[in-house]
């Protein structure tokens, strides 16, 4: 009786394995970008035409804000006055990454409540997103002007955390 089962349960074992291996399993999640690390690329994938890269917004030899964000995020609304506070006040550039949304949600969004990004890369299957090390939106990311990471933060930014955390970097020249 031992032998009959032994071929067949083999057999499902060996084609279990074999889905598993061949399973999607989504874009792969990095390592966070680590402070003092080299920013990872902020680009789309090849011929994507959201595709932007760092010196084609002069973002070389300048500091800029990565903010990933979503229009179905409620996080994302709360925290964006302070976004447009600081666009307006220059503080630094701001790149907007809207990953796992529909650009014409994102765009409405933007058109409703006010768009503070110097750019924005679509990143509708999370890839760029995964890249960074970004787990979900809202997330900050301060890359200094030599393209190093020098703060990230996962979740809302709040007054207090922009005036006491990322403002001294900025004016600090740390960044």
């Amino acid at each position: 009786m031992r032998r009959r089962l032994l071929g067949p349960v083999a057999g499902a074992a060996l084609l279990a394995a074999l889905t598993y291996r061949a399973w999607p399993r989504g874009p792969r999640v990095h390592a966070a970008a680590q402070v003092g690390e080299p920013a990872p690329p902020l680009a789309a994938p090849p011929g994507d035409a959201a595709q932007v890269t760092m010196n084609g917004l002069g973002l070389i030899g300048r500091p800029w804000l990565l903010h990933a964000w979503a229009s179905w995020c409620a996080p994302c609304r709360d925290e964006h006055p302070l976004l447009l506070d600081a666009a307006r006040a220059a503080a630094a550039p701001i790149v907007g990454l809207n990953p796992h949304d529909d650009p014409r949600s994102a765009a409405e969004w933007l058109h409703r409540h006010g768009d503070p990004y110097a750019a924005i890369v679509a990143d509708p299957d999370g890839r760029i997103a995964a890249a960074w090390g970004l787990r979900g939106v809202p997330a900050s990311v301060l890359v200094d002007a030599w393209g190093r990471v020098r703060w990230r933060h996962d979740g809302a930014l709040t007054p207090a955390r922009w005036r006491h955390e990322v403002l001294p970097l900025l004016a600090g020249g740390a960044a």
